[in-house]
């Protein structure tokens, strides 16, 4: 019979720590916001918990240290979503016993730069956060834990089908840069891909006339060839290439 028992202590008594986590009012406020896969700063949770901006820092400090919430630092913000799939269920889980309905995270960036714009030198947007996905699901790409917590390495499936799109991943690898990471989408709140073979899928993009960029402009417009091109080549869902 299993004891509940683990070589670390008790997993009752692990659960029962979690449990009070979330159950927490203000806390379990911030882990439902997050369940909509979008990441939100301290400050955002914060207003979404109604506590001083404090507050929320200690609250998403016993999150963090009880494996229920991850942060991402990216330049001088910190972005805050849930630690994966297993947090994500149990909340749904609670949800349902719960009943009622939740609040969805709307966007209020421009229409135009939150279909497709660049972001430095890679694509962004829900463009740019659908490919993310699409690499992930056909298994080109994975995370790398040993290059950091946002990296993400190619897959040889990866290499092999980026080369017949004309993309050589070794020369990519050893160009003078990241190689490839999670670059937090700020109108999205979920990530595209940055790095090297972020720059080298907009370069394709480009070149291919996928999508076209007016000078001097951020935003990116998905061509009819690139619409056809994304669905084929990717998989990317007609509804996300508006």
């Amino acid at each position: 019979m299993n004891t509940g028992r683990t070589a670390d202590g008790s997993t009752d008594d692990r659960a029962s720590r979690i449990a009070a986590a979330i159950g927490e009012p203000a806390r379990a406020k911030m882990l439902f916001c997050l369940l909509g896969n979008h990441a939100r700063t301290s400050t955002e949770l914060a207003m979404v918990a109604g506590v001083t901006p404090s507050t929320a820092s200690a609250h998403l400090h016993r999150l963090k240290d009880e494996g229920l919430v991850k942060v991402l630092v990216q330049g001088k913000h910190r972005y805050y979503s849930l630690h994966g799939a297993d947090v994500a269920k149990v909340l749904e889980a609670l949800s349902v016993v719960a009943g009622g309905t939740r609040t969805r995270y709307t966007p209020t960036t421009p229409v135009h730069l939150r279909a497709a714009r660049t972001c430095y030198d890679h694509i962004a947007g829900a463009l740019g956060v659908a490919l993310h996905d699409r690499l992930f699901a056909l298994g080109w790409m994975t995370g790398d834990p040993d290059a950091g917590d946002d990296a993400f390495a190619v897959t040889a499936k990866g290499g092999r089908a980026f080369a017949a799109l004309g993309i050589d991943i070794d020369a990519t690898r050893a160009l003078r840069r990241r190689f490839a990471f999670a670059c937090l989408d700020w109108s999205e709140r979920r990530p595209h891909v940055g790095g090297a073979v972020g720059a080298a899928l907009l370069d394709l993009a480009l070149a291919r006339r996928w999508v076209s960029q007016d000078r001097g402009a951020r935003s990116l417009r998905i061509t009819p060839a690139g619409r056809r091109s994304m669905r084929r080549e990717f998989g990317v869902r007609d509804e996300l290439l508006a």
